[in-house]
């Protein structure tokens, strides 16, 4: 059952990327199963509370361990986010944290389409993506991605009311000047938020697409 949560709290209703390393080695699991909601537990219900006063419209996925350190745990299925007045539809994107969750709708509402309005003189409406979980490791090391516990995004372009479509790989180089200082500042902003954001500026592998990773750090390539 989806979860759209407009205006009052979710407590009221309970009641392709290269990566870099993340500096420390992830608990390795073992156990492949569901576990109880994630929502028991308070700092759970909290973070989901401040996602649905955000007007995002989101599922509550249940605890999930696949085994070889890759989770989903007190994540969610986002249908939809919200700007200032209008609703933000995503594509691509499975399962992510709560906070994953919670920074991705601060970003697109006061990053993103006060930007594209603002530079654009069009409200974002759809954010694309290229998916969020991946139980896999980061690039040429042993290492887990971020991927693999739901805390990552890779965002690859933006589309408007206009209709226009805004593309990291097409864009970020080539696009009109207005295009390419709408895609480096809303790369600035992202980093004002998520612990680590990667682009093209970082290496080849993110000539298409933005890395937004949830986790400790100040990482801004």
């Amino acid at each position: 059952m989806r979860w759209i949560v407009p205006l009052m709290p979710v407590l009221a209703l309970l009641s392709g990327c290269i990566d870099i390393p993340e500096g420390r080695s992830q608990r390795q699991t073992v156990r492949q199963s569901t576990s109880s909601w994630s929502v028991s537990r308070p700092q759970a219900r909290q973070c989901l509370s401040q996602l649905g006063a955000s007007r995002a419209s989101f599922t509550p996925l249940p605890d999930r361990y696949f085994g070889a350190g890759c989770s989903t745990l007190n994540a969610v299925r986002l249908a939809s986010l919200r700007s200032d007045y209008h609703s933000l539809s995503l594509s691509n994107l499975g399962p992510v944290t709560c906070a994953t969750a919670n920074t991705l709708a601060a970003w697109a509402r006061y990053g993103v389409d006060r930007a594209a309005r603002q530079i654009l003189g069009s409200p974002l409406v759809r954010i694309h993506t290229m998916g969020s979980y991946n139980c896999r490791n980061i690039a040429g090391t042993n290492q887990r991605s971020a991927h693999a516990t739901a805390n990552a995004i890779d965002v690859s372009g933006f589309e408007l009311a206009d209709g226009r479509r805004i593309s990291v790989l097409n864009d970020w180089n080539s696009g009109s000047v207005a295009e390419r200082r709408f895609l480096r500042i809303v790369h600035k902003s992202a980093c004002k938020r998520f612990g680590t954001v990667l682009g093209p500026a970082y290496n080849a592998a993110h000539r298409n697409h933005f890395h937004l990773e949830q986790k400790r750090g100040s990482v801004c390539r």
